[in-house]
């Protein structure tokens, strides 16, 4: 029997990222689906009178771009409030933040977020420069990395944070050398001012997801994972996907709260089940142990150096304490929901295995695909440990390099045997580790093609002349689009219906302006996505590219 027609036949190189074809000259779309991939005549065989064709000459088409580890609705917020994320320095910081304090006179907070750790000597803003800028309200503004807030006097005057206020168990309140809060909190110590702002409204919610939606399509990315979602994200995703607006796959990680136990399973799985619109599942949980290298959160097995090279007080935190993280992945793991870890200091890295671990000793194998994200330094004693235990490295490649906040607040702090322990993507993979990568974003940029470029050259992507990060951790181009494809769909349980250009699977795709694998080509990170599909409808198409 002859097959129906194809509703879409697109011609070009096209990169499968599928063993068992991993090239061919086109691709047949038939009711959202992968009709075929083949030669230009067996594609050209599938098509009839009502068959849309398409030449793109020059150009490559790829799976989707899934991201397995993002922030979309804090990055939308902050695209709708004070956004610092593009601004090259403190003077712009003070321009954006003036101009936008002056703009919007009638809002009773000053929010916002994105400033670089290394602008401000040691990392650390201070109170009074903020207080000039915006004298008369309270002001709250993240870090990009979200792991520490800049605040005004006015902030601090209403939450209470005097000379004497206690850190908390989980944070830090920077201090001046008197002993006056400066201005800067750290990790949970930004929890006694956020819990003051008045909520995000549902409307304002919806509206940061779509803002985000829309930029992360323009990258190529069809497929998510939310690495942080609490009731009100939830909500609106739940708006987004049952009214249509939601053209992604999205599997939401539901953050657990580290200052309850176990009581708090069975609120997480009341949340899964009433997730059951189209595209959006909640089946992951998503566990912080511990902070970042910069403030010294990262939980470290070796304390950070201090001013003089030599071993200092601090190993960082963990969040979570092992042995009760142990009880909660495993009860997690028994009740089916993907544990997501965010693990960045070495012992921080082992305590997420250790735990998934005791949970295979009390509930055996299954395909739940626990991941642990950032990687940054892990003990070359636990790569082996991925594999062994089924645990996926869900890595985020831009950072992988000697940037800016790299050599001036972690080189000095972690010495030179641990800065080589960093990223070892190459290790992973070497060791029979599955890779997924994501972009952190708003953290960093979105961009999978500039994450690509520096996972495969180990430099910041905008100074390449910088010498490399640990240059055997290198990946080659393949890896790396497998890692941001079929890896994160892995990862996303989407893995039998996406990730790779093969017959029956969603036509999702994208395509780039040039082929990376061409001899004479541009490296990767000089290319850019001109279009996107989602169910073989184009959810992005660069406006100046006909296709």
């Amino acid at each position: 029997m002859t097959p129906e027609p194809a509703d879409l036949a697109i011609l070009s190189a096209v990169y499968t990222v599928d063993a068992r074809r991993p090239w061919a000259e086109g691709v047949a779309v038939r009711d959202g689906r992968i009709l075929a991939v083949g030669t230009a005549d067996e594609i050209d065989g599938l098509t009839g009178p009502g068959t849309r064709k398409v030449d793109l000459r020059g150009r490559m088409v790829v799976p989707g771009f899934q991201d397995a580890h993002v922030h979309p609705p804090h990055a939308g917020l902050e695209r709708l409030r004070c956004d610092l994320n593009d601004a090259g320095g403190p003077e712009e910081y003070a321009r954006l933040i003036r101009e936008y304090v002056a703009a919007h006179p009638d809002e009773s907070w000053v929010l916002g977020g994105g400033w670089a750790l290394d602008h401000f000597p040691g990392g650390t803003p201070h109170r009074t420069v903020l207080d000039a800028l915006a004298p008369d309200r309270p002001a709250f503004l993240t870090n990009r990395d979200g792991h520490g807030a800049w605040v005004n006097s006015r902030a601090l005057q209403m939450a209470g944070i005097r000379r004497d206020t206690p850190d908390p168990p989980d944070g830090r309140i920077e201090r001046d050398v008197d002993g006056e809060p400066a201005g800067m909190l750290h990790e949970g110590a930004m929890d006694l001012v956020e819990r003051l702002i008045p909520p995000v409204s549902a409307d304002q919610m919806q509206r940061a997801l779509l803002i985000a939606q829309d930029h992360l399509h323009s990258l190529g990315i069809t497929a998510w994972q939310d690495a942080i979602v609490e009731a009100d994200t939830l909500a609106a995703y739940r708006a987004l996907a049952g009214d249509g607006r939601l053209t992604a796959r999205v599997v939401a990680a539901l953050w657990w709260e580290r200052d309850r136990g176990q009581e708090q399973v069975e609120d997480l799985i009341q949340r899964r089940a009433s997730v059951t619109e189209d595209r959006l599942r909640a089946t992951s949980v998503k566990i912080m142990q511990d902070g970042i290298v910069e403030n010294f959160t990262a939980g470290m097995l070796q304390p950070y150096l201090d001013g003089s090279g030599g071993p200092g007080e601090r190993r960082g935190l963990s969040f979570v304490e092992p042995e009760t993280l142990n009880q909660c992945v495993t009860r997690l793991d028994a009740e089916g929901f993907q544990v997501h870890f965010h693990a960045i200091g070495d012992r921080a890295v082992r305590e997420a295995l250790d735990a998934v671990e005791a949970a295979r000793k009390v509930n055996g194998p299954n395909d739940h695909r626990h991941h642990v994200a950032h990687l940054q330094v892990v003990h070359p004693d636990d790569i082996p440990r991925f594999s062994t235990l089924g645990v996926v490295a869900n890595c985020q490649p831009y950072w992988a390099c000697l940037d800016a906040q790299m050599r001036e607040l972690n080189v000095e702090s972690l010495g030179p045997e641990r800065v080589g322990h960093q990223y070892p993507f190459a290790s992973f993979k070497g060791a029979g580790a599955r890779l997924a990568f994501g972009s952190d974003w708003s953290v960093s940029t979105a961009n999978p093609l500039h994450e690509i470029a520096v996972a495969m050259t180990r430099v910041p992507f905008d100074e390449p002349d910088v010498e490399p990060l640990v240059p055997g951790e290198r990946l080659d181009l393949d890896a790396c689009l497998e890692a941001f494809t079929l890896g994160s769909a892995f990862v996303n349980h989407l893995d039998d219906v996406t990730g790779s250009i093969t017959p029956g699977k969603l036509a999702d795709l994208a395509v780039l302006d040039s082929n990376p694998f061409a001899k004479d080509a541009e490296p990767i990170g000089g290319a850019r996505v001109v279009l996107t599909m989602v169910n073989g409808q184009a959810v992005y198409a660069d406006p100046k590219v006909s296709w």
